[in-house]
């Protein structure tokens, strides 16, 4: 499938809230600017998409008021095919994407108050109309997976697409890096682990007698970034989604008034507070606290990374046999300690990708050769934790024009996008010209993407 499309299609879809400020409608006399089908599009909606696009800092390639609508047309005809071929999305789904995006719009606009605020709605109206539009847009997204089917592609046809792009079509693939890594976690010692369960037990005493808000400590205390602002609410989530330590303790909690004894896990030290239960899910609050490594610990632990490297270049033993024996990433170390890339799958790294994962490491690699082995260093892992490290560049492969024999796999996703967009395309321009459309005259000298919506 064509991630690249599908994403385009969903941000159609998920624009915003339609008609999102009560200010914007005050602004507009609404008025049907485009009917599709026996589906009106309201200058109230293309106004409130073209508000919410502007808050999210999205740019339009042309005049937003001819292509929001056009945008809007589009995910019409998409429903209305749904709605024929009984295309459904599951609401575990929905509600699971509704948490993410309230969320995200709380961190962006700060607290739930300044989103009704700024939406002059009420918070449930709110996660009302955003359900709809997630609901909308993943449906969407299922029908434009149904209607491309499985693009199969063969050799043949990467050769055959590669074959006849003009030299200066052919794909720029810049530099791009195989890095290996061993990581220790310096040892904790009992009185810092101590000192943190101390602390747990002694706010979750102050919540039990009345002294204070758990959501108050969470902001004030919590070591979780992204619940922190939220007062340690996670939004709801199934078990699948929670780390099992955290999942068992969670789902077994039956009131708001009591809270979880103290949950170990790979982030740390937890205590919970059950918010909600809906049939398989479940909204929470949690204070998380890390304990912090000592410096000596650290020192020791940069000392014994500074021994295995250099046995590593007097060849005592092989960068592959100290990730498998000793580094303690559990994602790298029984594949050779080979990072992989979470946006391709691969092994394969740009500069930019590598930096996303760890800022730590990609600075590190770019002072390497081919095959040489860092000094220690610390760094920050994907559980927030500091380590230590040392990597290996394994391989660097420099920028150049795609050819068919090193990059494959990148030219035969292009050929998979490219069908998918034809395939997708061609059915909207057949959509067109049996779907009734009226465009009111104000709003028909535009330069439509898709022509065929003014019949001649």
């Amino acid at each position: 499938m064509n991630k690249g499309f599908c994403a385009k299609v969903w941000a159609w879809c998920v624009l915003g809230l339609a008609s999102v400020t009560a200010s914007a409608q005050n602004k507009v006399i609404d008025e049907v600017v485009w009917v599709v089908g026996d589906e009106a599009i309201l200058k109230s909606d293309v106004e409130g998409e073209r508000l919410n696009a502007q808050y999210e800092g999205r740019k339009f390639d042309g005049d937003p008021y001819c292509i929001i609508p056009e945008e809007l047309a589009v995910q019409k005809l998409f429903m209305h095919q749904a709605e024929l071929d009984s295309v459904i999305v599951s609401e575990p789904a929905v509600l699971g994407e509704l948490e993410r995006r309230t969320n995200w719009l709380i961190d962006q606009i700060g607290s739930k108050e300044k989103m009704e605020e700024y939406y002059n709605k009420t918070y449930t109206q709110i996660r009302e109309m955003l359900r709809e539009n997630i609901r909308s847009g993943m449906t969407v997204q299922k029908m434009q997976q149904k209607i491309m089917g499985d693009i199969r592609i063969v050799p043949a046809d990467v050769r055959r697409y590669f074959s006849g792009l003009p030299q200066d079509s052919i794909p720029y693939v810049p530099t791009q890096v195989e890095v290996q890594i061993v990581t220790l976690e310096p040892k904790i010692p009992q009185e810092e682990i101590d000192r943190v369960k101390k602390a747990l037990r002694d706010y979750t005493e102050q919540v039990t007698e009345g002294k204070i808000a758990f959501s108050t400590l969470a902001r004030l205390y919590s070591e979780d970034e992204g619940s922190r602002r939220r007062g340690g609410e996670l939004g709801f989530k199934g078990r699948g989604e929670l780390v099992p330590e955290f999942a068992n303790v969670a789902f077994n909690l039956q009131s708001p008034d009591k809270i979880s004894k103290i949950v170990e896990s790979e982030f740390g030290f937890h205590i919970i507070q059950l918010i909600e239960k809906r049939g398989d899910r479940i909204n929470t609050r949690h204070i998380l606290l890390k304990p912090k490594v000592e410096e000596k610990d650290m020192e020791a632990a940069i000392m014994r990374l500074d021994s295995v490297a250099k046995d590593i270049r007097n060849a005592k033993f092989s960068f592959d046999e100290a990730a498998t024996y000793i580094s303690q990433d559990k994602d790298t170390r029984n594949n050779h300690g080979l990072m992989a890339n979470p946006k391709s799958g691969t092994a394969r790294f740009e500069m930019q990708d590598l930096a996303q994962v760890s800022q730590e490491v990609a600075k590190t690699i770019e002072g390497l050769n081919v095959g040489e082995v860092s000094e220690p260093f610390t760094m920050i892992n994907a559980k927030g934790k500091e380590i230590c490290a040392i990597v290996k560049l394994k391989a660097r492969i420099d920028g150049h024009k795609a050819t068919i024999t090193e990059d494959y796999q990148r030219l035969k996703s292009i050929v998979q996008a490219k069908l998918g967009e034809e395939k997708i395309q061609k059915w909207i321009k057949d959509k067109q010209k049996s779907t009734y459309v009226r465009i009111n005259e104000d709003w028909v000298k535009c330069d439509f993407k898709y022509p065929g919506w003014v019949k001649k």
